[in-house]
């Protein structure tokens, strides 16, 4: 294919090449005196894009979203797609890129699913930064009296390396610093990466930098990074990183790219700044929010809406017939047999989604990626559940087709935005006690029936419920391949109970990070790493 030089994608929203910092011909930072330049513009229409609970068939949410934005430029209604940047561990790991796929991709996919303009690089390096000087705040005499048993702050490195899970650090001679245990996390699991994503401004990352919790002292004192003194290095190491990147889809359209957080251990969202940005330069913009709508798009609605003040007009959410099949019960070997029966049980998940989804008071549109094997009665079943339900929907072929698969599906989202929008609501209210918190998202939208606590998480519970953190933002972690924190129970699980392993304050992003069941903050490489493919 041939892409356009990125400062004729940049004239598409009436951006100029002096308000660009450009990498090369095809990819760009915007400048912040673009902002300045059209803060006062009217916000466009912002329209969330969801899914169903993931599974091996796959739903093409990214996918979607691409094709989705290139529709509605096809028919001449301005758009601007504001998409999460890919991590480098799932690009060589088990999921692959996050770009999209066939027709419907953002280009250029392999610079944005790698090095990209290097905001993963920035961030991993301060993550490190921050660690590196806590242990020679110890080894050069510990004048803050930091406990080395206590240190909250984790390393981190931007790919899938189970090896670096628990490790001993500051083996051998004194010289090499105080020996203690370590742990690592993915750079996209780790609050800096949080910050960068619900921070409104520079003023206001360089604010929630110096309040991250690092650690804790002997005397049990509480440290801050502002004890540290490094907030101006970590901004500079951030300054650039902290702008929105513009790219092109396939068909030449304009994309924001801006923050990676995942959804099962984070909250799953682009950046505010993007939004801020896409919000003011587009009347149309489509934000796509990771996994399923009970992580990515529950988090997106009661925290990133709420701190940035977020008024989005619609949620579309998307869901295959093969994804819902293997949730009827079908293998994965099996799923181009027709099996009514499957797809009837399977449906419930959509269901379920889709009244999570209007919950929140925002109207829905399903939309269903259409595959080959899509037998046509397995469509008319569909067809028949979705209409006795009231549901909008429309089939969509963007893989294959891009914008022109995908025209029905803008049609369908233009009607719904010119609908009167209510007030969006929310699952709990700030003010509400962390466990009334925590047991109305887990019973409102996971559908839990009890929520058992560890010893441990009802010990950290009871802290952060006494201390000033107690309203901030619970952000659940848990499995994304379940509505429970089981990942083997699909569909829509019944009578489940949800465990609570352990809770922590991310005091920088306040939220309240509440851990279900077997969370890993450090994935590990599959047998057959996707690495392997790379040519």
């Amino acid at each position: 294919m041939e892409l356009l030089n990125i400062e004729k994608i940049a004239k598409k929203l009436n951006i100029e090449s002096n308000e660009l910092i450009r990498f090369g011909d095809y990819k760009a930072k915007l400048k912040p005196q673009l902002y300045e330049r059209v803060k006062n513009n009217k916000d466009g229409k912002l329209i969330l894009v969801t899914a169903i609970t993931p599974t091996k068939a796959g739903e093409g949410k990214t996918t979607t979203t691409i094709a989705l934005a290139d529709a509605l430029n096809k028919i001449n209604q301005k758009c601007l797609p504001l998409l999460r940047e890919p991590s480098m561990g799932p690009t060589f790991g088990l999921k692959g890129g996050a770009t999209g796929g066939g027709k419907a991709t953002i280009e250029p996919s392999m610079d944005i699913n790698l090095h990209f303009t290097g905001d993963m690089h920035a961030l991993t390096s301060s993550i490190n930064l921050i660690s590196a000087v806590i242990d020679n705040s110890i080894y050069q005499g510990n004048s803050l009296n930091i406990d080395k048993d206590r240190i909250l702050w984790k390393r981190a490195l931007d790919v899938n390396d189970r090896e670096l899970r628990e490790v001993e650090i500051g083996l051998g001679e004194k010289i090499n610093g105080i020996k203690r245990k370590e742990n690592f996390v993915i750079t996209v699991a780790s609050e800096l990466m949080a910050i960068l994503c619900v921070s409104k401004d520079d003023e206001d990352f360089i604010k929630r930098v110096n309040n991250i919790l690092i650690a804790y002292s002997l005397d049990n004192k509480p440290i801050y990074l502002k004890d540290l003194h490094i907030e101006s290095a970590i901004y500079l190491l951030m300054k650039e990183a902290l702008l929105p990147n513009l790219v092109q889809t396939q068909e030449g359209n304009p994309c924001l790219v801006h923050g990676g957080p995942f959804a099962n251990i984070a909250h799953g969202c682009a950046s505010l700044i993007g939004s801020k940005y896409a919000l003011k330069l587009s009347p149309i913009v489509i934000e796509e929010a990771g996994f399923a709508a009970d992580l990515g798009a529950e988090k997106f609605l009661d925290i990133k809406c709420r701190i940035g003040n977020l008024k989005p007009s619609m949620v579309v959410l998307v869901a295959t017939i093969r994804a819902l099949k293997t949730h009827g019960g079908q293998a994965f070997e099996e799923l181009s047999v027709k099996n009514l029966e499957a797809l009837k049980v399977g449906s419930e998940n959509l269901l379920k989604h889709y009244k999570n989804m209007k919950k929140f008071n925002l109207p829905v549109v399903v939309a269903l990626n259409h595959f080959e094997s899509d037998d046509i009665e397995e469509i008319k079943l569909l067809e028949d559940i979705l209409n006795k339900n009231g549901i909008k929907f429309a089939f969509l072929d963007g893989f294959i087709k891009g914008s022109e698969g995908s025209i029905d599906l803008a049609n369908k989202v233009m009607e719904t935005l010119d609908t009167q929008n209510k007030d969006l609501s929310y699952v709990y209210d700030l003010n509400d006690s962390i466990k009334t918190k925590i047991e109305k998202i887990a019973k409102n939208i996971y559908g839990a029936k009890e929520i058992e606590y560890s010893s441990l998480a009802l010990e950290h519970l009871e802290k952060i419920e006494n201390s000033e953190c107690k309203n901030y933002f619970v952000c659940m972690a848990k499995t994304p391949q379940s509505l429970s924190d089981d990942p083997k129970l699909i569909n829509v699980p019944k009578d489940f109970t949800l465990h609570i392993k352990d809770m922590y304050v991310s005091n920088g992003a306040k939220f309240i990070v509440v851990l279900c069941g077997n969370i890993l903050t450090m994935p590990g490489l599959p047998k057959n790493p996707r690495a392997v493919d790379f040519k």
